[in-house]
């Protein structure tokens, strides 16, 4: 097995939780760290090389994968520039705030022959990789109706003490940064989404972000599903629940706790009990939770994927459809009207 070597762009919360993952891993070998934020530097290895501008890093010929973890405004660009850089990709998630940006860097993909990586490691946690499971070996029959909910808080110190988030050109919006995950589950698990139908309103941010936090999104599914997913930035000091809930014609199912991390109902036809892996913790960041902390298995899969073991676990073409559904719900909330994919 090849060492993989890697470079990180943006060295917050995110980057940091790669720089620990990737010393967990023998096949990972962290290179370099790029941040405009110096003093974010200062806890790195001496033997990781440190920038302040990405090109520089971009120029680095030790790294083999670059991990762009900034604000998501910047992903395309900085993205795109590691493609042409000769860089395999890992995009945290969003991918891109527009389809237009997002094919771009699918596009750049192409071009270079180097992989793009798109983050949504909620595909990684054991419920959702067993309920994936008995999807596609029919084993629910024909699903009718979905179920997605996602109360989650987020405090106003979450949003003052940022210099971006709650910023709609550099954030793009509660489905982009709290939500995209979600939106991907109901993809990845019951397909295309034909059409949505959607509604927002901001309850308890008015003085934080630019953008709702509550909304209510009615999807019709191209397999002939419906169903709706709920979210907002507003349950009382903590977060509450993140699940999924499905009505197949053989077995109803419902995947729970905050962060999809529990089996809470399950009566499948001819499966007397399922029985799931263990599962990591969520990202923890002091004041808020966010979602599973899966990305040692996201790193698994480039050093697999890159040894030719394994494919792309989240294609640059997944992540662009994400995006895409999330800019048709936004239109949808902002006209009133049903938006056809």
């Amino acid at each position: 097995m090849k060492k993989v070597r890697f470079g990180i762009i943006g060295f917050g919360n995110i980057g940091t939780r790669y720089r620990d993952r990737m010393s967990e891993n023998d096949d990972c070998e962290l290179v370099a760290v790029c941040d405009v934020k110096k003093e974010k530097l200062t806890t790195l290895d001496k033997n990781i090389q440190t920038y302040a501008d990405y090109a520089d890093l971009l120029k680095d010929d030790s790294v083999d994968v670059v991990v762009v973890a900034t604000p998501n405004n910047l992903h395309k660009e900085m993205t795109i520039a590691a493609l042409n850089a000769n860089k395999h990709v890992i995009c945290e998630k969003p991918m891109a705030l527009t389809t237009k940006d997002a094919k771009a860097m699918v596009l750049a993909s192409q071009k270079t022959d180097k992989k793009l990586f798109v983050v949504k490691q909620n595909r990684f946690n054991p419920p959702i990789k067993k309920v994936k499971e008995l999807i596609s070996e029919d084993k629910l029959g024909k699903i009718g109706l979905v179920t997605v909910d996602c109360f989650w808080n987020r405090n106003d110190d979450y949003y003052t003490t940022s210099d971006w988030k709650g910023r709609k050109a550099k954030d793009g919006g509660t489905l982009f940064t709290q939500f995209s995950h979600f939106i991907d589950i109901a993809y990845y698990l019951f397909g295309d989404i034909a059409s949505v139908y959607a509604t927002g309103f901001n309850f308890t941010h008015q003085n934080t972000i630019e953008f709702e936090d509550t909304g209510v999104v009615l999807l019709k599914f191209e397999s002939g599903a419906i169903g709706s997913f709920n979210y907002t930035t507003s349950s009382y000091r903590q977060n509450m629940e993140g699940s999924v809930t499905l009505f197949g014609e053989k077995g109803s199912i419902k995947i729970g706790g905050q962060y999809l991390n529990t089996l809470e109902y399950s009566n499948v036809e001819g499966v007397k009990k399922i029985v799931l892996e263990k599962g990591n913790l969520p990202n923890d960041y002091g004041t808020y939770k966010g979602s599973m902390s899966n990305h040692d298995k996201i790193l698994a899969n480039v050093v697999n994927t890159l040894n030719g073991k394994e494919f792309v676990a989240t294609s640059g073409f997944e992540g662009m459809r994400i995006v895409q559904i999330i800019e048709a719900i936004y239109k949808s909330i902002e006209t009133n009207t049903e938006v056809t994919l």
